[in-house]
């Protein structure tokens, strides 16, 4: 992009990586059959994508029957709180008060809780722990959060829930108690080894690592049991009805695996380049507060407070100078209602109407990360 033309909404989308799609594009014209015939071209087709799910199921150290394939993070999360909720239909979800709204939502539809977080946005273990009873079958709590970047301690709540399940071993409650994470913000900086995590379920999304909207996955152990909520056609095994998106497929496994490949050299790339931004913000906007943790952090992420200012106007004069950026999640940005997640924060109605998030990507450079925080700077002393 040209100096005067900045982008810093990664978080809210990525543009497909040029490889992923040359990957792609055989899928949409050569090699378009459906993988449920059973001619040969299209069970070429079929061994196509179950390949593809043994690559994603290598990335996550889990088996390939653990993979279901879904158009994108929503899918994949309605997936698992509706199917576990209605699996279990006398359980309960205890929910992170950050998840995105694609968690959220569906959770509320059904005996839920809510757990706080900290200030800096990370979740509060002791008030997870609390809210956890013997009917309690699902816990959530999204890997990074897609507003403040906040890295969760999945690990640590893994095993917390393992010491829930022994006592209730103990007691004579055999009802399952599953940990699910959102990490769709986590893929291009985050290992994603399932079983270092500890967790049942995993949601991944292909449009936010440089792959294409509406793809994605939902890693299920096969100890799990869920109730299907997409019937018909019996593909994915029965977990998610409707022709394969396999061009969809095929990109995702493809970003996937560059993401991963990247994560560590992308992750020291951009900690500089965030701790620039934050530099230069703080040295020439009296007041700023940096919102969410400074360790425990997504390295694209930027997420500031700036007293007395309204978000709707500075982004608006920040895309006359070139600058895209966000108030919050994409998801949510018609919602008039300040972030759950700021509110969670403990920020009042009107410092989250105070608050930008930036969040950087594989093309940010030094050059655009200076032009962005040095314009917000002007048009603040303006």
């Amino acid at each position: 992009m040209s100096r005067n033309t900045v982008y810093l909404d990664y978080a809210a989308a990525t543009p497909v990586e040029p490889r992923v799609l040359a990957v792609m594009r055989p899928y949409f014209t050569d090699r378009f059959y459906n993988p449920s015939a059973t001619y040969l071209r299209a069970v070429n087709v079929r061994k196509d994508i179950e390949a593809a799910r043994g690559r994603v199921a290598l990335i996550l150290g889990s088996r390939p029957s653990e993979i279901i394939f879904t158009a994108g993070a929503t899918e994949a999360n309605n997936l698992v709180i509706r199917g576990v909720l209605e699996e279990y239909t006398d359980g309960n979800v205890v929910v992170s008060s950050i998840e995105h709204d694609s968690v959220l939502q569906p959770a509320r539809l059904y005996q839920h809780k809510e757990a706080l977080v900290s200030p800096q946005g990370i979740v509060d273990m002791d008030a997870l722990r609390e809210l956890i009873d013997e009917h309690t079958v699902l816990v959530s709590v999204i890997y990074a959060n897609n507003e403040v970047g906040s890295v969760q301690p999945i690990r640590h709540i893994a095993l917390m829930l393992e010491e829930v399940r022994y006592a209730r071993r103990k007691a004579g409650n055999e009802r399952p108690l599953y940990l699910h994470t959102d990490a769709a913000q986590a893929a291009n900086y985050l290992d994603l080894h399932v079983a270092g995590l500890g967790v049942d379920f995993m949601t991944l999304n292909g449009g936010k690592i440089y792959g294409p909207k509406q793809s994605g996955i939902l890693f299920a152990a096969a100890r799990t049991r869920l109730k299907p909520q997409i019937v018909g056609g019996g593909q994915e095994r029965g977990w998610r009805g409707g022709t394969e998106n396999i061009a969809g497929i095929m990109g995702f496994t493809a970003a996937l695996e560059l993401a991963q490949q990247q994560r560590v050299q992308e992750t020291v790339r951009l900690k500089g380049l965030q701790q620039l931004f934050f530099a230069i913000a703080e040295n020439n906007i009296p007041g700023l507060a940096v919102n969410g943790p400074r360790k425990h952090r997504l390295p694209n992420n930027v997420h500031i407070m700036i007293p007395g200012q309204d978000n709707e106007r500075l982004l608006m004069q920040l895309d006359e100078a070139g600058i895209m950026a966000a108030a919050g999640s994409a998801c949510s940005a018609s919602d008039e209602e300040p972030s759950h997640v700021l509110k969670a924060l403990g920020l009042s109605d009107e410092a989250a109407r105070s608050s930008l998030r930036f969040s950087m990507g594989r093309p940010t450079n030094e050059d655009a990360v200076r032009y962005a925080a040095s314009t917000l700077g002007n048009i603040i002393a303006r």
